[in-house]
């Protein structure tokens, strides 16, 4: 029989995803940025938990304003939201750029002269353009406003983007002083400067619009989040062996780990390839039934050996979940967390 009359068989790598608990981190969000309106920063495929499995739930949840990064990011959301209601942070390069964004709706991002004029050259329309305030990456200087280019833009929000907002540094002052003045230059009929972070230091920094995105995904941005954002993601793993060995054998390579003791240990199918990276050696775990199985010997491609020992009945295709909550997670690895999420590899299936 041909090939092609088989299925694919189901992943033995699974990034399941609490609905429930998204919804709530959004609703959470959305009521914290008071009289403003919480979007969601959707780029990098929903922050590596895959755009398409979370955008209906933000929806229904009730976000209305979607932010990615690039113009191929946007086909995954055109048949989930309004194009009118989806901004592409990192404007138009050429004029093909403009040329789609007006074709299929969404709005450009506007970070520069140059960028504001191939908007106009292809027509122009609604936009968004960023304004620097004091982080030094993509937007207008404030000398640039003003001119016979942006006086003639239409634009639909003005953004900036704080640097520094999950710390208490002075920085984050300046920069919304900063903004209140970029306020009093551009006309917008909306005005946005908070991510996860700024919409924890209060309502002056909300504006009309924030855009959360680590927060929505279950990251604790700063620590007035903590006891109020839940966990999203809980990545879980099939057994491909269990194994019995003895004192003095050593696991996987190099053999940094040796075992004491006879013992038995599980080998699951998850590796530096699918973002479980080499810094979990020996530090991260798997969990069955609240179970805590340690992680052995070092992180291969595909492979991670951990101690079943208190696990007995733990046999081969068992799913064991991944212990992954976003803070304990980047203590543990000394990643971020937004590294956290968005290195989890294409091989888990998402839902």
């Amino acid at each position: 029989m041909p090939a092609d009359c088989y299925g694919v068989p189901p992943s033995s790598l699974r990034l399941r995803l609490d609905h429930d608990a998204l919804a709530a981190n959004w609703r959470t969000l959305d009521t914290m940025s008071g009289a403003a309106s919480a979007g969601a920063a959707v780029k990098a495929d929903a922050y590596g938990l895959g755009a398409r499995q979370v955008v209906p739930v933000l929806r229904e949840a009730g976000c209305e304003d979607w932010f990615v990064a690039h113009w191929s990011e946007v086909p995954d959301l055109l048949p989930l939201v309004p194009p009118s209601r989806i901004a592409v942070l990192h404007g138009p390069l050429t004029g093909a750029d403009a040329a789609y964004a007006r074709a299929v709706g969404v709005r450009p991002v506007l970070n520069s002269l140059s960028q504001a004029r191939l908007w106009g050259e292809a027509g122009g329309g609604p936009c968004d353009i960023m304004v620097d305030t004091g982080m030094s990456r993509l937007g207008f200087s404030r000398d640039e406003l003003g001119g016979t280019l942006t006086a003639g833009l239409e634009i639909e929000c003005c953004h900036s983007h704080l640097a520094s907002a999950d710390e208490d540094v002075a920085q984050n002052a300046a920069q919304l002083s900063a903004f209140r003045d970029v306020r009093g230059q551009v006309a917008a009929r909306r005005y946005s400067l908070a991510n996860s972070a700024g919409i924890a230091l209060g309502a002056d920094y909300h504006f009309d619009l924030t855009r959360p995105g680590l927060a929505l995904y279950g990251g604790i941005a700063r620590p007035e989040l903590a006891d109020v954002i839940r966990q999203v993601a809980h990545p879980e793993v099939a057994v491909l062996q269990v194994r019995d060995i003895s004192a003095g054998d050593r696991v996987g390579y190099n053999a940094t780990f040796v075992a004491e003791r006879a013992m038995r240990i599980g080998i699951v199918s998850v590796g530096y390839a699918d973002g479980y990276l080499r810094c979990w050696s020996g530090k991260g775990s798997l969990l069955r039934d609240g179970v805590s199985l340690p992680v052995i010997g070092r992180v291969s491609m595909d492979m991670t050996a951990i101690d079943i020992s208190h696990a007995s009945d733990c046999r081969e295709g068992d799913w064991l979940e991944i212990e992954y909550r976003p803070e304990e997670a980047a203590r543990i690895t000394g990643l971020s967390q937004y590294e956290l999420f968005t290195l989890l590899g294409r091989r888990f299936s998402r839902g």
